[in-house]
């Protein structure tokens, strides 16, 4: 590799789905935009992949999302309080793993899309003595103010947020206001409004009928959560739909699914893991779902209404987008499970509701929002690698 070479470090790790497709978002848009250009990208979990008691972390992170939804307001209090990302003990156990990065693959920027991945990185920075020659960006995939206090790092040289609620919560973390750009959700050029024909012809692919009313029921990477119940609830209802259901990385419930769905009175495809979210939400008129920062936004980039779950009450960092989804009538909030029926019957029976409801989705996301992050990180490139990207 030429030593101008830029190198792109992306943090990540895998609690939930969504700073994984963050991560893979930009670096799918480096590749793009940087189309033919010489430059290196890799991607690393670093939570998980630092040391065996941080990826039990995660693990139990994981757990909880899946199995008890309930408790994530409890778990985001702890670590709140507790700011495991500032603890000696967590440092002690992630530096070996590190500072080996910096050693074998030492990148011209590293990109954070994780809030508890930059605070070791830039600690290490220092301890090099890199912090001047190499900047720590921060993509924050959480939208909303309300997110982890994790988020605001004093040594972050530029924050890329989703909008100004996000750029107010981090300067009441006590962020510097000019360290702040609002570039959008880093949500994957991919995830973008088809017309009707096309949507038809995903749903031929999906081996369902083209011009049916389309359910997707979206149980997230993780799957888990509330979503099943809403599933079983649906599944009883006499409706002239059909409907997806993704499980996720979640085998034991794509079979329950799968069981659940010999007894619909309509078409039901259950799909396990799929690296095309985008054909999904594609191919339905109505998205079922948890609200994740990144799913939301990757769902109204499709310009796909929402019927959000929150029977149980939303994690504190999703609470905003919860807010924001009701307040510009691009979704129904789904308090109770039984609800579910009702809810697509009235869209249904009232299309000029659901047409409401679809056009709202518009102006929610900023366009090209990938591209300006992609921007930002290379205004940062070191002046002789920023001739082989640009």
């Amino acid at each position: 590799m030429p030593q101008n070479t830029p190198k792109i470090l992306i943090i990540s790790s895998d609690t939930g789905g969504g700073h994984r497709s963050a991560a893979q978002a930009i670096a799918d848009g480096l590749n793009k935009f940087w189309h033919g250009k010489s430059h290196a990208v890799r991607i690393i979990k670093a939570v998980e992949e630092a040391h065996h008691i941080t990826e039990k972390l995660v693990n139990g992170y994981n757990w909880v999302l899946r199995n008890k939804q309930h408790w994530m307001k409890y778990l985001y209090w702890v670590i709140n309080k507790i700011r495991p990302e500032t603890r000696e003990f967590v440092h002690r156990r992630c530096v070996g793993y590190v500072r080996s990065i910096f050693e074998k693959w030492c990148p011209h920027i590293v990109v954070s899309v994780h809030p508890l991945t930059q605070h070791i990185f830039a600690k290490i920075l220092k301890e090099l003595k890199l912090s001047e020659q190499i900047p720590l960006v921060t993509v924050v995939t959480d939208p909303c103010y309300g997110f982890w206090r994790g988020w605001a790092c004093d040594d972050v040289s530029l924050y890329l947020v989703a909008n100004d609620d996000a750029r107010r919560q981090l300067i009441d973390y006590g962020v510097s206001a000019d360290k702040i750009k609002i570039s959008g959700m880093p949500v994957h050029p991919k995830f973008h409004e088809v017309d009707e024909m096309d949507a038809q012809n995903v749903r031929r692919a999906f081996g369902l009928d083209p011009d049916k009313f389309t359910v997707f029921v979206n149980a997230g990477w993780i799957g888990g959560g509330n979503i099943p119940q809403i599933f079983r609830e649906l599944v009883r209802g006499d409706l002239d739909v059909q409907a997806i259901f993704l499980a996720g990385k979640n085998e034991k419930l794509k079979r329950e699914a799968e069981e659940i769905a010999r007894h619909a009175k309509f078409p039901v495809k259950v799909i396990g893991y799929s690296d095309e979210i985008e054909k999904l939400m594609q191919s339905a008129n109505i998205m079922v779902s948890k609200l994740g920062g990144l799913t939301t936004f990757e769902a109204l980039a499709c310009k796909l209404p929402i019927i959000a779950d929150t029977t149980t009450p939303p994690m504190p960092q999703e609470a905003g987008t919860v807010a924001l989804l009701k307040s510009r009538g691009a979704g129904i909030l789904l308090e109770n499970s039984s609800d579910i029926v009702p809810a697509i019957k009235g869209l249904l029976d009232d299309r000029r509701k659901y047409d409401l409801m679809r056009d709202a989705t518009v102006g929610m996301t900023i366009p090209n929002s990938t591209r300006n992050i992609i921007d930002e990180i290379g205004a940062l490139l070191p002046p002789e690698t920023r001739a082989a990207s640009a």
